[in-house]
């Protein structure tokens, strides 16, 4: 009995081991996820959106640096950030040389929780939590967000944070509406005219308000964590479309059961890829009271939790077609 005990202990350590150890290596399978989203009125010429988030870079990663400016050969119309761009005090111009293919390319974006401050080590069970936020008593390093803010906004991207933006691109007038990191309780949902109103309660819709003047061709909400207030504003404000990251879409999951945790209050069930909010995807049956929703699983972990299993980092093009 004790040998047999003993033989079952050794074949637990020795997957455990592996799986630890294929993590480590899946969390550097970068992978480009593609969905096409028929969105746009009838007859629309297609519309294609880079959709980029939760890079969590730091110097020294050469082989995720390069595969990111490698992305700008897929000739996007518009690139969309949801943020946590970096882990690092000094990752400033390793970011910049990453995103500089993409910045003559339309773009915007928004800030999540790791974009202002350095990570630092902490239990990485806490992830598991249903909430995860660490209460500091000494305040973590403060990034240097308002200088990589003007880095992009100087080529032309917009800062979605809490605000709302238009801009033609490829023959589509699109109005925007973003939010700054609900995680850190930091979003508060524009109103009509760009004044800032609370965000819609967790489990209630706000009042509708869509920007004024000529009609756009597309309304794009954009989030970094989609908690459910900020995907309910967003679903009352009329949104087309509705991009977020966050999730890591799930960083672990087990196969056939998927992510183990969402890390805010959107189900598992949409820890990543292309749904509907608060339904059904809009093509399904029962969908077309719904918004589509993306959610991007991310490129990056933190430094001190560098693993994925089951669910490789990844980035995410999406068609915008006619809808039928």
């Amino acid at each position: 009995m004790a040998t047999r005990l003993n033989r079952g202990l050794g074949a637990a350590a020795l997957a455990g081991a592996g799986a630890l150890a294929w993590s480590v290596i899946e969390a550097q399978l970068y992978t480009l996820r593609e969905f096409t989203v028929p969105v746009l009125a009838p007859g629309s010429a297609p519309l294609r959106i880079l959709h980029l988030s939760d890079l969590h870079l730091t110097p020294g990663q050469q082989r995720k640096i390069g595969w990111v400016r490698d992305l700008a050969s897929l000739r996007p119309d518009l690139v969309v950030d949801t943020g946590d761009n970096w882990a690092d005090l000094h990752a400033m111009p390793a970011l910049l040389h990453a995103l500089e293919p993409h910045l003559d390319t339309p773009g915007a974006f928004v800030w999540g929780s790791n974009d202002f401050f350095a990570p630092s080590p902490k239990n990485p069970a806490r992830y598991l939590l249903r909430d995860a936020r660490v209460q500091r008593d000494v305040p973590p390093a403060e990034l240097p967000w308002r200088e990589l803010g003007k880095h992009l906004t100087s080529a032309g991207w917009i800062d979605l944070d809490n605000r709302r933006d238009a801009l033609d691109v490829a023959g589509h007038r699109i109005s925007l509406v973003g939010t700054n990191d609900a995680h850190l309780d930091l979003d508060r949902f524009p109103g009509p005219e760009g004044d800032i109103r609370p965000a819609a309660h967790q489990d209630g819709p706000a009042a509708p308000a869509r920007v004024t003047g000529d009609l756009p061709d597309l309304h794009l909400g954009v989030t970094h964590a989609p908690y459910r207030r900020v995907l309910n504003a967003m679903h009352a404000d009329g949104a087309d479309l509705i991009l977020a990251g966050h999730t890591h879409g799930g960083q672990l999951a087990l196969p056939g059961y998927g992510a183990l945790v969402t890390n805010c209050d959107l189900d598992r069930g949409r820890a990543k890829g292309l749904h509907g909010w608060p339904g059904a995807r809009p093509d399904a049956p029962h969908g077309a009271d719904s918004t589509w929703l993306h959610v991007c699983g991310g490129l990056g972990t933190s430094p001190y939790a560098p693993v994925r299993f089951a669910c490789r980092p990844e980035a995410a093009l999406l068609t915008l077609t006619a809808a039928s």
